[in-house]
């Protein structure tokens, strides 16, 4: 495993790509054969015939996420060399041929030094939420051959207009900060498209796997998988009918490889989300029988009560859980071959697992469900007993 550090002392790099020079505390970057920025782009087909791409330098920006593991791994396996830049300060289980560079994204001197470093043929950026990033993203890699960016679909607002929605759906007005910013970001790129580099942007929905949590209707908080083995009853939104659609982050990574180099992708925009929609009350059934834990108790409350009571918990339900959404797949499995080969009650039981073995999983009283239970069900009943009397 190569690495480096960027503005650090101890420096260990691509020797057959980069010599390092240092003065002080400061790594100076020297790069044999190095284009210039801002020079024409390579012009290679990467899919001659819709054959197999060449192998590629990627340059993956963040690298230790969820998504960011799978894109590695999978990158890795199809025989690119992949560099993975962010701070470490994340333990990943990625290859030992992935190439690691610490720095922060956040500081432009940092995203030019790793440019000239890595030299890369394609970025894949899966760690920028804000304009300001994204434009000392398009300096930094001018002149890469291409920008592949994590978006969202949480760019479209909602209600959507109509299910399932196409890549051209209605944006304005934004469901969250973080869509509207994201969708910014991908302005920001595509206006790049064609200049300093060609654009890609990919829009996941909700993705999980192992490493990951287990989402519910109250965030991310491990609890909910200790309350459904052990049969305690489980808050759901609504009537528990909206549509949901995780993804597993080995299917969503496989699009992004599908990505790199690929010329029918240059310029497009693409959802990678689910080919199995089911409603909230189906992904409690699926967890539990994943668990071999009893058919869960749900209890279903209203979302703008459980907005009223919980407000700092409830941000994801207010934004994307209360709504039913569909995402059209059709033009990512056509240009990038992507595939849904994790069904959510496999991947479910993976994460689940993972889970488990780190012992990570809290404990089913850990959070104030049991008290948002009580005050509902006694307020369910005054309302019943008054109007029977």
């Amino acid at each position: 495993m190569d690495s480096y550090t960027l503005n650090g002392v101890t420096n260990y790099a691509k020797l057959s790509r980069v010599a390092l020079d240092w003065a002080h505390e400061t790594t100076t970057y020297h790069v044999r054969h190095r284009r210039g920025r801002g020079t024409a782009f390579r012009g290679r087909r990467a899919f001659p015939g819709r054959s197999r791409p060449w192998a590629m330098d990627v340059c993956i920006i963040g690298g230790t996420g969820l998504i960011s593991t799978g894109i590695a791994r999978q990158a890795v396996d199809a025989g690119h060399d992949v560099t993975a830049f962010h701070r470490g300060e994340t333990d990943a289980d990625l290859p030992d041929a992935v190439s690691h560079v610490h720095g922060d994204r956040n500081d432009a001197a940092d995203l030019e030094r790793v440019a000239e470093a890595v030299d890369p043929d394609v970025v894949v950026d899966m760690v920028c939420f804000d304009p300001e990033q994204a434009e000392s993203a398009v300096a930094a890699f001018d002149g890469v051959d291409q920008y592949v960016f994590c978006s969202t679909v949480d760019v479209y607002h909602r209600p959507l207009d109509a299910n399932p929605a196409t890549e051209d759906a209605a944006r304005e007005p934004p469901v969250s900060d973080y869509g509207e910013n994201k969708a910014e970001c991908e302005d920001i790129f595509m206006a790049a498209h064609g200049d300093a580099f060609q654009t890609t942007v990919i829009r996941p929905w909700s993705t999980y796997g192992e490493g990951g949590p287990v989402i519910h209707t109250m965030g991310w908080g491990t609890y909910y998988l200790d309350r459904i083995r052990r049969g305690e009853p489980v808050i759901v939104h609504g009537d528990g009918a909206t549509l949901w659609g995780p993804c597993h982050r080995d299917d969503v990574a496989g699009a992004f490889v599908g990505a790199l180099g690929n010329e029918d992708a240059y310029g497009e925009a693409y959802h990678v989300t689910t080919e199995e929609v089911i409603s909230w009350n189906q992904y409690h059934e699926y967890v539990a029988d994943a668990m071999d834990a009893p058919d869960p108790e749900l209890v279903a409350i209203p979302t703008d009560q459980l907005v009223a009571v919980a407000p700092d918990r409830t941000d994801p339900l207010l934004d994307h859980f209360q709504f039913s959404t569909v995402f059209d797949n059709s033009k990512a499995k056509r240009d990038l071959g992507f595939e849904y080969t994790v069904s959510f009650r496999e991947g479910v039981e993976r994460t689940i697992d993972w889970l488990e073995e780190h012992d990570v999983i809290d404990d089913w009283d850990a959070e104030n469900d049991d008290a948002i239970i009580a005050a509902w069900r006694d307020a369910t009943d005054s309302f019943v007993e008054t109007l029977a009397e």
